[in-house]
Parts: C-alpha cells; sequence; structure tokens
C-alpha cells in the first residue's frame, strides 16, 4: 500500500512538473490605434430646410459638360449658362449662340431639368457695351425684349445680367442700372421667370462700390455677390487667398448692414479655383488631383503656390451663408471635381442637404 502510495506521489509531481516547463501561449498584441488625421471638424451642421436658400453654379460654354458627373446636378438649385452676349454694336441685341455652345446649352438644359434644377443663362457684355444700351430708351427696350424672347423660346427659368459692373455717375447710384432692372423684372416676371444679377463684392473703394441704387432690389430676385478676385495680402493671416472668409464677411456686412439689401436676396459667390500671385487661374479639380491636402486653402502644383478655398473655408462659407445670406453661388461648375472631395458636396454636407 505504502508503495502504491509513494507511486501515485511521485507520478503526480511528474505531472505538475510537465506542465510547468510547457511552452505558454504568447500574449495577442494589442490592436493597432487608428491612423490619425488631420481632417479638421466641420462647424455645427443644422438640420437642412427646404425652402428658398440657393445653390447656384454657373456652367461656361467653353466646358464640355461631360467634364461635370451627372451627381452633381442635385447638389446645386440653379445652373446659369454662361453667356449670352450682347451685340457690341450696343443696340441691344445679342450674339446667337455657335453651334458648339448651342449644343452644350441643350445639353446642360436637359440635366438641370431632369434634376429639377432651375436653369438660366447669364448675360454678358463689356461695361461701356451695358452702359450704352441701359442708356438709351430704345437700345434698352429692344434688349429686354430679345432676351426675354430667348428665355421664352428656350423655355428657360430665368435670366442672369452679369454687368460688371456699373459706375456710380456723380457719385451717385448708377439711375441707367436701375432702369434696366426695372424694365427686365417686368418683362420676365410677367413671364413667370426669375432675374438675377452677378454684382461687386464691394470690399474696394471704387466707383463701382455704390453704383446699385437701394431701389434695384425690389427688381432682382436674388444678386451673386462675386466675392472672389481680391487682390493679394487681402487678409494678412491667409495673405495668397484671392476670396478670404474675412472678404465674404466684410462684403455681406456692406451689402447686408450697411446698404440694407434684404438677406433673402444675398447669394455668397464661392470660387472654385485657386490663383497665384500672378493671377492665373487654376481649378480645383486640378489642385486635387497634384495630391494637395484639399481642406486647406494653399495648394503647391509644379512648383506654383496657388491660394484657393479648400473644404474647410468652404464649410465656413456655407455655414455664413445660412446663417447672414440665402445662398451661395459657385464660378464654376466644371472646376470642382466629382470625386468624394468635392467642394459643392461640402457645402452641401455643411448646410444638411441630401443630394442621393
Amino acid at each position: 500500500m505504502k508503495k502504491l502510495l509513494l507511486y501515485l506521489l511521485g507520478l503526480s509531481l511528474f505531472v505538475v512538473a510537465c506542465k510547468k516547463n510547457d511552452p505558454q501561449p504568447e500574449p495577442e498584441p494589442p490592436a493597432p490605434a487608428p491612423p490619425t488625421t488631420n481632417i479638421p471638424t466641420p462647424p455645427t451642421r443644422t438640420p437642412w430646410v427646404a425652402g428658398t436658400f440657393k445653390i447656384v453654379a454657373y456652367m461656361p460654354s467653353y466646358r464640355d459638360p461631360a467634364t461635370v458627373d451627372d451627381s452633381k446636378y442635385k447638389m446645386i438649385t440653379h445652373l446659369l449658362f454662361a453667356f449670352l452676349n450682347v451685340n457690341p454694336t450696343g443696340d441691344g441685341s445679342v450674339n446667337p449662340l455657335t453651334t458648339t455652345e448651342n449644343a452644350r446649352f441643350n445639353t446642360v438644359k436637359a440635366k438641370a431639368l431632369a434634376n429639377n434644377v432651375k436653369f438660366g443663362i447669364s448675360v454678358m457684355g463689356a461695361e461701356a457695351i451695358f452702359a450704352t444700351i441701359a442708356a438709351s430708351p430704345t437700345a434698352r427696350t429692344n434688349f429686354v425684349n430679345n432676351v426675354v424672347n430667348f428665355a421664352k423660346v428656350n423655355g428657360l427659368d430665368g435670366i442672369d445680367i452679369d454687368w460688371e459692373y456699373p459706375r456710380t455717375v456723380g457719385g451717385n447710384p448708377n439711375p441707367d442700372f436701375t432702369a434696366l432692372m426695372a424694365q427686365l423684372s417686368v418683362a420676365l416676371h410677367s413671364e413667370n421667370k426669375f432675374l438675377s444679377a452677378a454684382i461687386t463684392p464691394a470690399v474696394y473703394a471704387s466707383t463701382n462700390k455704390d453704383a446699385i441704387s437701394q431701389d434695384v432690389y425690389q427688381y432682382v430676385d436674388f444678386f451673386n455677390i462675386m466675392q472672389y478676385d481680391g487682390g493679394v495680402n487681402y487678409d494678412t493671416a491667409d495673405p495668397l487667398n484671392h476670396a478670404t472668409y474675412k472678404m465674404s464677411v466684410n462684403s455681406l456686412n456692406t451689402w447686408i448692414d450697411t446698404k440694407k439689401m434684404p438677406k433673402e436676396k444675398a447669394v455668397v459667390g464661392i470660387p472654385l479655383y485657386g490663383k497665384p500671385a500672378s493671377g492665373s487661374a487654376k481649378g480645383y479639380r486640378d489642385i486635387e488631383a497634384s495630391g494637395a491636402n484639399v481642406y486647406l486653402n494653399v495648394a503647391t502644383v509644379g512648383s506654383v503656390d496657388y491660394g484657393y478655398n479648400g473644404i474647410e473655408l468652404i464649410w465656413k462659407k456655407a455655414q455664413l451663408a445660412k446663417e447672414r445670406a440665402n445662398g451661395i453661388m459657385f464660378w464654376e461648375f466644371s472646376f470642382d471635381s466629382n470625386s468624394s472631395k468635392s467642394l459643392i458636396r461640402a457645402a452641401n454636407d455643411q448646410l444638411g442637404r441630401n443630394y442621393n
């Protein structure tokens, strides 16, 4: 019996010893932490409320419509084909679209209509030609008739006037601009069509800054304020940027606070391109394709530094427009990219607007 007990005790000690010598499994390494990014946090977003807020884009006649993905039309409310040119003779006639322009016009018109986007055309001419037309009752009436007829024949929703820019007369607002807008307003509104106007940001002292009378506000449905193409060092905190946040704020301060434009008619203009110190332009799609950090406002492309509006600034401007104005406008549609980092998409996201 003792031998059996001693045997069993020895066997158990042997088993315990073997277990202690067994190799232990290596502990699982901790899961790697998710990579950190430099993506900024957008401003507080509030739900989108359907209403009059406009997202306007200009589509130049010299761009191929194929450069813009069809999904982008769901991100805008108004599309303005650019341009219908006034006749340089100043008699109030307009030049017909070329064959290529007409084909592109019809292509983007069909895409706009398919996506419930209001479609119009922007009428452009040299400052001196517009001044000549507006000063003559005969030419002015001819111009209004030609433009309204174009809108009716082509089934447009409205007309945009791109007079860059009317000037003051004797230091006072330009009465000819007022007369032209009033006459256009009556004619277009009688056809249930809108009238918009591209106007100066009014942030620089000039004969353009005070040319538009407050009387004009009643005639125009919305104003596309061109808050871009500012000079270098407009904002020392963002010196290369030609369209800083400061410019947008100061422009709204001038138009809404000082000049008493109803906020319901103010549309914040945003560029979809960058500019170097030399002043040439590069589309955002090319800036993004260069591999730049598109959340910033400066990118080096081909050893040249461009100031532009990156995604974070687009968020801020969209929020500014939502709080202080009634829309945003982009020049120009095809400059944007079709990727997930589209600037128009970023603006829609900040506005809380569904575009799917």
